[in-house]
């Protein structure tokens, strides 16, 4: 699934653990198929079992590191602007309140109320937005691992037999 498409921030979690669970199943196929040929090799592994062997290591060292880079990414683009965002705005309603707080008359008082509201009306929608931004952050580092373990998966499953015609 596209994570362009979830706006909403639950959305997008709900794809991060769709995405999650089909990672961990591929993941734990791929497992029990190469140990299965670890233990087959036993202590005289073939050159395509040492290439397998090897292949494992490399494929995990490179599906970590571009995930790594992808959530870094992610993370500098969005992540930072909009705790700087959230925060500016929650310190415009401190001042707003302290404002509030020394108003001198009732005119005074409600355009001060009035900015309070205002400033913490832009701190929760900046606040609501770190959910979403953080869920994207998840969706890029989990894509690389994601489609690693997958394809692993079809590649290493035995063929499928189909059943006999009776």
């Amino acid at each position: 699934m596209s994570s362009a498409r979830f706006f909403n921030p639950l959305m997008l979690w709900a794809d991060v653990a769709l995405t999650t669970q089909e990672m961990l199943l591929s993941s734990g196929a791929v497992i029990h198929l190469r140990t299965a040929r670890m233990a087959r090799a036993g202590l005289a592994p073939s050159d395509a079992d040492l290439a397998e062997f090897q292949l494992m290591g490399h494929e995990k060292l490179a599906a970590a590191s571009e995930a790594s880079a992808a959530m870094v990414n992610q993370l500098h683009t969005t992540q930072f602007a909009l705790l700087n965002r959230a925060v500016r705005h929650w310190l415009g309603g401190a001042v707003a309140l302290c404002s509030l707080a020394t108003s001198t008359s009732q005119a005074q008082a409600l355009t001060h109320a009035e900015a309070l509201g205002a400033s913490a009306a832009r701190t929760a929608a900046a606040v609501s937005q770190l959910s979403s931004a953080s869920a994207r952050i998840v969706q890029r580092g989990l894509k690389p691992i994601h489609a690693k373990a997958t394809s692993n998966a079809r590649r290493l499953a035995p063929p499928l037999i189909p059943a006999p015609i009776a």
